[in-house]
C-alpha cells in the first residue's frame, strides 16, 4: 500500500493518445510546447468569414475506413484517432484483451451542432425539403456518439458514454473513468475529452457576439492569456484520451507509467451562466489537494484554464493566488496560448503537455504573455521560455466550464 490506498484503489495512466493543433501524438505535441510553435492559423467559416482557429491536422483513415469517416462525426474521428493511439501507446496486448471489462468515458462540451448546422445548410438549397436530410443525423447527433463510435472502431462491449461538463469535461472523462476502476465496473478506462467544436458557426457567432473571439494579424499571437492586451477566445478543435488502469494490474504487467490520479474535484459556482466565481475554483482545487494527501506548496505545476477572456483570466488568477499564497516553489503555465481552447479536450489536452515533466523536469512556457496584466499577477508564471532543472513531483490541472462548472485532477510522479 502507498499513499494511503490499497494498490488495487491507485489509478494510474499507462496510455495517451492526442491529436492537437500542433502535434499528432504526445511527443509532437510536447515539443511544440518547448519550442514555442503555435498551432493556432487563419480560418473560415460559413457566415462568419474569416476569423482564427486551431486545426488538427491528423491521418483520419489510420484507424477508419472513407466511408466510416463520411458516416460518422468528426468529434468521432477525433475519438477514434486518440483512443487507438492511446492503446497502443499502453503496451496492452489488445487483441486479447477481454473488451467487456473496457469502459469509454468521453468529455465534450457539446454535440451535435456540426451535423445539424450542415443539415440544415444542405436541404436550404432544395427549399427546405426534408427528403433530402440524411439518414445518418439521428446517430451523429445522440449524446453519446463520440463514444459510442470508439466502441464500434474497437470491438468494445463495456460501457460507454460522454460526459457534458462544458469546458471542464477532459478532466471530467478522466475522474469519470478513475471512479468506474474503483468500482470494480472496468478493468480498462478510455478516457478524456473530444471537441469538433471548429465545425460549426455558432460557436464563433455567439463568441463574437459577446466581443469574446480573440484576433491579431499574427495569428500566432491570437491566443494570449493573462496578457494585458488579450482580447478573447481562439476556438480549436481537438481530442486527448488517456488508458487509465489499476496499480496493481498495471505493475503485474509491467506497464510504462506516466503518473498516478491522487487527486481530483468537481464542483459549481451556482452564480452565473459564463462568468466564474473565484472563490468556487479555489475551493475545487483545495478539494482536489485534500483528496490527494498533500499541501497546496507540495504542487510544482499548475496548468491554468485561463482562456484569454478579460474577466475569466482574472478571476482565475485570484482564485490561484487564494490557493497558493505566493508560494515560490509553484510554477504557473497555460497550453491555450499555443492552441486555443479545445473546449471539451482542453484540460485533457494541456493535462498531457505537462506529465512529461516528470520525466524531463522542465515545464513549458506561456507564449504571447508580453505584458502581464496586473489583476492575472502570479509569482512564478513561467513566461516566453520554459523553465528547466526542475524536480517535478505533482502536477495540478485546472478545467473551468460556462454554467459555472469546476474540475481539477492532480497526477503524481511514480
Amino acid at each position: 500500500m502507498v499513499s494511503g490506498r490499497p494498490d488495487n484503489q491507485r489509478i494510474v495512466i499507462t496510455g495517451i493518445g492526442l491529436t492537437a493543433p500542433n502535434g499528432n501524438s504526445l511527443s509532437e505535441f510536447r515539443a511544440s510546447l518547448l519550442e514555442g510553435r503555435s498551432g493556432v492559423e487563419p480560418f473560415e467559416t460559413r457566415y462568419v468569414g474569416k476569423t482564427l482557429a486551431g486545426v488538427c491536422r491528423f491521418d483520419e483513415t489510420r484507424y477508419q475506413t472513407k466511408k466510416d469517416v463520411r458516416r460518422g462525426t468528426r468529434a468521432a474521428s477525433i475519438g477514434i484517432y486518440s483512443a487507438n493511439e492511446a492503446v497502443k501507446s499502453s503496451g496492452l496486448d489488445w487483441p486479447n484483451v477481454d473488451k467487456s471489462r473496457v469502459g469509454v468515458y468521453v468529455g465534450v462540451t457539446e454535440h451535435g451542432n456540426v451535423e445539424t448546422e450542415n443539415e440544415i445548410y444542405e436541404i436550404k438549397q432544395f427549399d427546405y425539403d426534408t427528403k433530402f436530410w440524411s439518414h445518418h443525423h439521428n446517430p451523429r447527433t445522440v449524446a453519446n456518439n463520440p463514444a459510442g463510435e470508439i466502441t464500434i472502431n474497437m470491438g468494445i462491449t463495456g460501457p460507454h458514454y460522454t460526459i457534458g461538463a462544458a469546458c471542464a469535461a477532459g478532466n471530467a472523462g478522466l475522474i469519470q473513468g478513475a471512479q468506474m476502476l474503483r468500482l470494480g465496473e472496468v478493468d480498462y478506462a478510455i478516457c478524456g475529452g473530444v471537441s469538433e467544436s471548429i465545425r460549426t458557426f455558432g460557436i464563433f457567432a455567439s463568441f463574437k457576439s459577446q466581443g469574446a473571439l480573440a484576433w491579431h494579424d499574427d495569428p500566432t499571437k491570437a491566443s494570449r492569456p493573462f496578457d494585458r492586451a488579450r482580447n478573447g477566445i481562439v476556438v480549436a478543435e481537438g481530442g486527448c484520451l488517456y488508458i487509465l488502469e489499476r496499480y496493481d494490474d498495471a505493475k503485474k504487467r509491467g506497464a510504462l507509467i506516466y503518473g498516478e490520479l491522487v487527486g481530483y474535484a468537481m464542483n459549481s459556482d451556482a452564480v452565473d451562466f459564463v462568468m466564474p466565481h473565484p472563490a468556487r475554483q479555489a475551493e475545487c482545487m483545495t478539494k482536489a489537494i485534500r483528496m490527494a494527501g498533500i499541501s497546496p506548496s507540495e504542487i510544482d505545476v499548475v496548468s491554468t484554464h485561463a482562456t484569454g477572456t478579460s474577466g475569466g483570466d482574472a478571476q482565475e488568477a485570484q482564485a490561484l493566488r487564494q490557493v497558493f499564497q505566493d508560494d515560490p516553489a509553484v510554477r504557473f503555465n497555460n497550453a491555450k496560448s499555443f492552441i486555443g481552447h479545445a473546449m471539451g479536450a482542453a484540460g485533457a489536452l494541456e493535462l498531457a503537455g505537462n506529465l512529461p515533466s516528470f520525466g524531463d523536469g522542465v515545464c513549458h512556457a506561456t507564449i504571447n504573455l508580453e505584458d502581464p496584466d496586473p489583476e492575472c499577477a502570479l509569482p512564478h508564471m513561467v513566461r516566453s521560455e520554459p523553465h528547466d532543472g526542475l524536480k517535478v513531483d505533482y502536477v495540478l490541472n485546472n478545467s473551468f466550464g460556462m454554467l459555472g462548472i469546476n474540475s481539477v485532477v492532480i497526477i503524481k510522479r511514480i
